[in-house]
């Protein structure tokens, strides 16, 4: 899976970005990096392909912490493209397709017990009419 984010940030104290740490875009870049996994190894596939927004808010959060004290302040975070490779995306259709499929046989069986049920009420009204007639009310 790749995702690509950009994240916006300024620097707050220069004294502590010069001081704290020893390149403070490459700890931002790596800080980043490894949250973005860590988030990733948390979520489910359907969040981080509709809730882009709200991971980047997340992600924004997890690096403002150390961000502050390298002398930097995070601005936001977006998550600008989320791409799955070729064989998950053949997996996630087969498992639509299969999905798809579950749910055509649910319903024409739901629709074959609704018609074998016609049948057997006809029969039951005949079997009524029968009885009721053999009490005298069909007689001539």
């Amino acid at each position: 899976m790749r995702v690509d984010a950009v994240v916006y940030f300024k620097v707050t104290s220069p004294a502590d970005a010069v001081v704290r740490v020893e390149d403070y875009r490459v700890a931002v870049s790596q800080r980043a990096q490894t949250s973005l996994r860590s988030i990733i190894g948390e979520s489910e596939l359907d969040d981080l392909l509709s809730h882009r927004e709200r991971l980047g808010q997340g992600l924004g959060l997890m690096l403002d912490r150390p961000a502050v004290e390298w002398g930097v302040t995070i601005d936001r975070v977006e998550i600008k493209d989320v791409s799955l490779p070729e064989t998950m995306k053949r997996s996630m259709a087969r498992q639509a397709e299969a999905d798809r499929e579950r749910r055509a046989r649910l319903i024409n069986a739901d629709a074959e017990f609704q018609a074998s049920e016609k049948p057997a009420e006809a029969a039951h009204q005949v079997a009524t009419r029968l009885r009721l007639c053999g009490f005298g009310c069909c007689r001539r």
